[in-house]
């Protein structure tokens, strides 16, 4: 799998998390049916599949790499979705993290 297809697996994983996560939030803190349930549950199946899609030898590895995708893609939603503009230091702090995954995804491995 190149990195393209990396990028997008990670994006469409963070997509399907933060949904499945938002309907939980939605049923127990903003006191939306029992039904959103359903949808989120299955948007958290979808999340876990594509994240066995990335080619790495170790789980952990893309869990971390994944977690710089998810703070970006989470500050996205919380401007898209919650109509909360994401202020400076959400930025900053969002660029190091995706720093970090890249170094974390991209870094030279010894063989083995």
């Amino acid at each position: 799998m190149d990195i393209r297809a990396t990028v997008f697996v990670y994006a469409g994983a963070a997509i399907a998390e933060i949904a499945g996560c938002f309907a939980f939030w939605a049923w127990l803190r903003l006191g939306k049916s029992p039904l959103w349930l359903l949808p989120g549950i299955a948007s958290l199946v979808a999340f876990a599949w594509l994240l066995t899609l990335v080619e790495t030898a170790a789980a952990g590895r893309t869990y971390a790499a994944y977690g710089g995708v998810y703070i970006i893609s989470s500050l996205a939603w919380l401007w898209a979705v919650e109509s909360v503009r994401p202020d400076r230091w959400d930025g900053i702090g969002a660029v190091i993290c995706l720093v970090g995954a890249a170094v974390i995804l991209l870094g030279p491995r010894a063989p083995g």
